[in-house]
């Protein structure tokens, strides 16, 4: 489909998760928005993506938006393509020597991250640049044909090139990167995808780049072959979208998706709702994602993956392994560990009755009580509690050898297995929070994902924050973010300049770079309203190693200090500045799902009462209301003690809670202890 052919009638947006993988489908005509679940199929992702589509049976025509973990998955279990690096001669070594720094300082046994690339498929080519991109030596084009010999001999597939200042001067690069893709190779080529200075973290880049996408490529290519015509578009780390066509070249622009299309999700839906400074806690099967959003979302060129470090720019998302599918455990001292390991989709956790026998954080909840009787999924996905007691009392058994003797309560084990989880994830939410010198208690905590809800209102409470918001697609906010997203394209070019350059020479820098992002939006298959280029310089002051990034405008050395002092605590305007790179972001407008409004009615929610249950909490048993969500209006109040349940996410009430439905239907909980200002 051109970008002039008419808006496609449906839009889907599609995220794999490692229990569920969602689907989000919004009716531009109707302008009906309506989210499913299916299960994760591990082995083979685009199985639960096809599912998901056959159910639907859509019209040729439909706007498909996904967040793929494929390309994530290849890294962190290092099942990516056979790949070589190429770089100049003398610096074959640049992956193993990498920064050369301790992860465990005081661990003399500890060793770094194994390199992707082992060292017999790490080569060298004769040619050099100097740092100003001066020829020094030609590249010795007679050697490229023992050089394809040797890669064909080591049955390599993908190539990494990284030329030593390629940045600069790319035409030693360019010449290589020919050859091979003549001979049949796929070429990553680092001046394509990160003209950046920094050798290893370029050539880290690089290399994953070249390591994850001919995996990517093989999944893409099995899923356009059964979508019925109309645009694909992939979710980038960096929060926007890309045609898939490009994705196929540049996978590791899509390491992390997923989260990025919730923290997108989370800021539309926290904006309708009158937020802008939200935290989002993003509890899945598998890992918790938590990012701060304060007036507008942050992106980093400073991400690492699997210890490996990449330098395209991705939403700055802290992410621990700690979700409803997590295993509990006893290490080998005798304490109660919870993940990083997950029961994922295959067997799931034990009261998933799908063969699990290990105790996850979902069993604790569902043999507390806090899950709703009919199981998951609307009944779909029946509870087997008999085989979460199981679960429980194996893990009793392992702790046994530890309590001297004591018996184990299991509902008191059940707690335990839920408190070391939610330390875990106030961790995160530490780290992106109070270690970068934001104040919890004057956000908003945005709870999603299909695990968040039961757990958002206990960490609230330990960070004195006073309201967490959930919406009504909490468990499927990924997937709805990936609707919302514009398209985002992304550029950067190491210049290295004083920061007294004229502000007229820096316009004349960016010129090529800003034509190249308006050419490359143009051909992105998707209808845009409105398109944009913004403008940003990557600043340090002399001698320091790293950079700030600020909007490139006449007073962006103010900004720049300013931003210093924000983040340093401290700044010297009498110093001086050094521009490093000069970034442009291409952003193509989408319009997003259209989210209606109802009245505010009465406060009084007693209609939307199912039953009561007996439900176990730190400070003993209670029985407990039941709230069906389906049956909540604007205006609607919840006292706590209660459970506000739907088909793919449960929302936990104590006593001291009480919940509010708003006219977009989100569920506003006032947590009633905790010491924040309600702003």
């Amino acid at each position: 489909m051109s970008p002039d052919d008419e808006r496609s009638p449906l839009s889907i947006g599609i995220d794999i998760g490692g229990t569920f993988t969602d689907f989000v489908m919004y009716d531009h005509d109707a302008g009906a928005v309506n989210t499913f679940k299916v299960l994760s199929t591990p082995a083979d992702p685009a199985q639960a993506v096809l599912e998901g589509l056959r159910r639907l049976s859509p019209a040729t025509g439909q706007s498909v938006v996904h967040g793929s973990t494929v390309a994530t998955n290849a890294l962190l279990e290092r099942k990516g393509a056979c790949t070589a690096f190429i770089t100049t001669r003398g610096f074959r070594d640049v992956l193993q020597i990498g920064r050369q720094t301790r992860r465990n300082l005081y661990d003399w046994f500890s060793g770094g991250v194994p390199a992707l690339v082992p060292q017999d498929r790490c080569l060298e080519v004769q040619e050099r640049l100097d740092h100003r991109g001066r020829v020094l030596q030609p590249l010795a084009t007679r050697s490229l044909s023992s050089l394809i010999r040797a890669l064909r001999e080591k049955r390599v597939e993908a190539v990494a090139l990284s030329l030593l200042f390629s940045f600069v001067n790319p035409e030693h690069e360019r010449q290589l990167a020919q050859r091979l893709r003549e001979a049949g190779f796929f070429v990553s080529a680092s001046h394509e995808l990160i003209p950046e200075f920094r050798e290893f973290e370029r050539a880290s880049t690089t290399v994953v780049n070249a390591y994850v996408s001919p995996v990517l490529n093989r999944y893409l290519e099995t899923l356009e072959e059964s979508l019925p015509g109309g645009s694909f578009h992939i979710m980038q780390s960096n929060g926007g979208r890309i045609q898939a066509a490009q994705v196929r070249q540049e996978g590791v622009r899509s390491i992390l998706s997923g989260p990025a299309g919730g923290v997108i999700g989370a800021e539309y839906l926290a904006r309708l709702a009158g937020f802008s400074q939200l935290i989002t806690f993003d509890m899945g099967g598998t890992s918790t994602d938590v990012s701060v959003v304060n007036g507008g979302i942050r992106t980093t060129s400073e991400a690492e993956v699997a210890g490996m470090p990449i330098r395209v720019p991705v939403l700055d998302i802290h992410t621990v392994g700690a979700g409803g599918g997590s295993l509990a455990r006893v290490d080998a001292g005798g304490a109660l560990r919870v993940g990083p390991e997950s029961a994922g989709a295959d067997p799931g956790p034990a009261c998933y009755g799908r063969g699990g026998r290990v105790a996850t954080v979902t069993d604790a909840n569902a043999f507390l009580g806090r899950l709703p009787a009919a199981g998951l999924l609307g009944g779909e996905l029946p509870l087997d509690l008999e085989v979460t007691r199981e679960a429980l009392a194996s893990l009793s058994r392992e702790l046994a050898p530890y309590a001297a003797g004591a018996r184990v309560d299991l509902e008191e084990l059940a707690l335990g297995v839920l408190q070391v989880v939610n330390a875990e994830m106030e961790r995160a939410i530490r780290v992106t929070s109070i270690e970068r010198g934001h104040d919890p208690r004057e956000f908003v905590l945005l709870s999603f994902g299909g695990a968040g809800g039961v757990h958002a209102c206990e960490l609230a409470r330990s960070l004195n924050v006073g309201r967490v918001l959930i919406p009504m697609e909490a468990s499927t906010l990924s997937a709805l973010g990936m609707l919302t997203a514009n398209v985002f394209l992304d550029y950067v070019q190491t210049v290295m300049c004083p920061g007294e350059t004229p502000f007229e020479e820096l316009e004349r820098r960016f010129v090529p770079m800003m034509e190249q992002a308006q050419e490359d939006l143009a051909t992105q298959q998707v209808q845009v309203p409105a398109r944009h280029v913004h403008c940003e310089l990557d600043l340090r002051y002399q001698g320091q190693s790293f950079e700030l990034t600020v909007p490139f405008s006449l007073d962006f050395q103010t900004a720049f200090h300013e931003q210093h002092a924000q983040r340093y605590g401290h700044k010297d305007e009498a110093a001086g500045l050094e521009i490093v790179n000069l970034r442009v972001r291409a952003i193509g407008d989408v319009s997003p799902p259209r989210m209606e409004t109802q009245d505010s009615g009465s406060a009084d929610s007693s209609g939307a009462v199912c039953h009561e249950r007996r439900l176990v909490f730190a400070s003993g048993p209670r029985s407990v209301p039941f709230y069906d969500r389906s049956l909540l209006r604007p205006g609607n109040h919840v006292p706590g003690p209660a459970v506000i349940f739907q088909d793919d996410t449960t929302i936990l009430l104590s006593e001291t809670d009480h919940a509010d439905v708003d006219a977009w239907q989100n569920v506003l909980v006032t947590i009633g202890d905790a010491r924040a200002e309600s702003r």
